[in-house]
């Protein structure tokens, strides 16, 4: 995953950086392909919470960078999408901005978002790799899921995990959005809408 965002931030960065003389031309293709990866996240990250690796040490917290990411892949492409809109609204409204500064802004606030997820997902892999890695670490984990299995049986209630109980596992953690993130609180951004 951080590679793939790391070549769009590399993307965005080239456009923000130039003239930004074809917006859509420039900027569409890019918005669309995070656009995907957002619902992509977003899908992994649901087969996620409902699989072994929510069970597993720091599972629950694993998860909820991940959506954190997500989102933040999901807000560059807005952002990018934004760009867009403020680099032609000129041709819209009669006092709208005709240079490219709100528009590298936007790509600004876009390509802070890609690092961040890039590194959140980094560091995820990282994580999961040292536990699949280390013989302790898989036992724990082990552990952990066959308690949970034993949860599930003795307490058949509603609030269960569906898929705990069904034995379905993921292997290696991806990505996954939420609509519309929300900056964490130690870590300010400039969002220029």
């Amino acid at each position: 995953m951080a590679p793939t965002l790391e070549a769009l931030r590399a993307e965005v960065e080239t456009v923000r950086v130039g003239e930004i003389a074809k917006p859509v031309r420039e900027l569409a293709p890019i918005a669309v392909r995070l656009h995907g990866l957002a619902m992509q996240y977003t899908e992994q990250l649901a087969v996620l919470s409902t699989s072994h690796y929510a069970v597993m040490k720091d599972g629950h917290q694993n998860l909820a960078e991940l959506a954190e990411a997500g989102a933040q892949v999901a807000f560059a492409a807005t952002m990018c999408t934004f760009a867009i809109h403020r680099r032609t609204e000129f041709l819209l409204y009669e006092d709208g901005d005709e240079t490219p500064k709100a528009s590298r802004d936007n790509l600004k606030s876009a390509v802070e978002e890609l690092v961040h997820a890039a590194k959140t997902y980094r560091r995820q892999a990282h994580r999961l790799s040292r536990r699949l890695a280390s013989a302790p670490d898989r036992r724990e984990d082990q552990q952990l899921i066959t308690q949970a299995l034993a949860d599930a049986a003795a307490d058949p209630a509603p609030g269960n995990s569906a898929a705990v109980t069904e034995g379905r596992s993921v292997s290696a953690p991806g990505p996954a959005t939420t609509a519309m993130p929300v900056p964490p609180p130690n870590r300010p951004t400039a969002h220029t809408l």
